[in-house]
């Protein structure tokens, strides 16, 4: 794991050590910035295992930025590709199916979320360039026109030109720095749970939609024995979530079997359970004097198109090549110039993303059969489209739009 000593003063201070902020850490390192990163928590525990049963799609562009900082030989073993994703309006004919051309590849790869955690710990503790304060508690943040500074529990004090917040949907530094925040809660709850179960997934990534939110299978790899396992993310009214944890594995299992039929033969076992909470939040801004915010403490989005932690390594893309060109012409990290085209960048795309997701999840969670019939018939015509079958597959890959340079191929 990475350890700090060091207090020296380094080109950006990131405030949150998650998949995020380590990747901006490394991705920075590369282009030669030095940086501090502060946790909160202790990297053993989050790489633990057992820690977490999150797992995230990485799409294509996400896949490039690993492999451009080098991340990727380490990843690569444990990936599961996606090469279709089939979506369906509670199991119900008029299912949209998005298969690309064997020339575009696949359409993402799933991780545990755990392994993304080791490679990116791993690579960030052979790096110089970067300084880890794990366990750490900030105490005061100061930002003015020439400084950065955040004072630690342990009395420690360190300088930077950009302090950025990377510390997730409860930002401390968002909120210090009083920066606006747009936010609901969808009264629900998304459950997680690997299962195991009888026939292969091959490698489809299923969405499928009832009234009370999408219940999605997402394709993991085999286990050493063979056992075919995918992951599962339920989302159900967070009246019903005490109740739904709380099923022994064998209600457990008939409930996810009544949901997604005989597809997957018999589900032969269910991991771990835990849930989080879905809500929307989006700020006004994503940068202050001499402040950037990345991932979900700029946005968090409904997990309904997987695309939460994508849209933070695009922050992330965006962030570490404004400050390359700015470096070019004298500026140092913190220039308000820079964080300017920063702004501009990100701030419409990752809005953009927010809106759609936020419009697919009350959508889809109109009741009733008109409805649903209604739904069908829009999908149909979408898999009647190649031209609109091309542009949502584009925005899954993530190779949609000004893209940085970090994450094309």
């Amino acid at each position: 794991m990475v350890t700090a000593v060091s207090t020296k003063n380094a080109d950006m201070l990131i405030l949150g050590g998650g998949l995020v902020g380590m990747t901006l850490a490394l991705a920075a390192a590369r282009k030669g910035f030095s940086s501090h990163v502060v946790d909160r928590a202790d990297p053993a525990e989050l790489t633990a295992e057992g820690f977490d049963g999150r797992a995230s799609a990485i799409s294509t562009a996400s896949w490039n930025l690993f492999e451009n900082i080098g991340i990727a030989p380490a990843l690569e073993s444990f990936a599961s590709p996606i090469a279709s994703i089939a979506v369906t309006d509670q199991m119900k004919p008029g299912r949209l199916d998005f298969q690309p051309a064997p020339e575009d590849g696949t359409l993402g790869r799933m991780f545990a979320n755990r392994r993304l955690r080791l490679a990116l710990h791993e690579a960030g503790a052979a790096e110089p360039l970067i300084t880890l304060h794990s366990k750490a508690e900030v105490t005061e943040r100061t930002r003015d026109d020439y400084c950065t500074s955040v004072t630690l529990a342990d009395g420690k004090t360190l300088h930077t030109p950009l302090m950025v917040a990377a510390e997730g949907r409860g930002s401390p530094t968002r909120d210090d720095a009083g920066i606006k925040l747009a936010k609901w809660d969808y009264s629900h709850r998304a459950i997680i749970a690997g299962l195991t179960h009888e026939k292969p997934h091959d490698h489809v990534a299923w969405e499928i939609f009832y009234p009370a939110g999408p219940f999605a299978l997402l394709p993991m790899q085999d286990r050493e024995d063979g056992t075919h396992a995918s992951s599962l993310v339920w989302t159900v009214d967070e009246s019903d979530a005490a109740g739904t944890l709380k099923l022994s594995d064998r209600a457990f299992l008939a409930e996810v079997t009544k949901r997604m039929g005989d597809m997957f033969g018999e589900i032969t076992s269910v991991g771990a359970r835990s849930s989080y909470p879905l809500g929307f939040h989006h700020t006004a801004k994503i940068t202050g004097t001499r402040l950037a915010l990345i991932g979900d403490a700029a946005h968090g989005i409904h997990p309904i198109a997987g695309q939460g932690l994508n849209l933070g390594l695009r922050d992330v893309g965006a962030l570490v090549e404004v400050l390359d060109d700015g470096r070019r012409i004298g500026l140092d990290t913190g220039d308000a110039q820079l964080l300017k085209r920063y702004e501009n960048w990100r701030g419409l795309d990752s809005f953009m993303v927010a809106l759609a997701t936020d419009g697919l999840t009350r959508l889809f969670g109109v009741p009733g059969k008109a409805a649903s019939a209604v739904r069908r018939l829009g999908m149909a015509g979408v898999e009647r489209a190649p031209v609109l079958k091309d542009f949502f597959m584009d925005e899954a890959r993530g190779v949609s739009g000004d893209l940085p340079e970090l994450l094309k191929a």
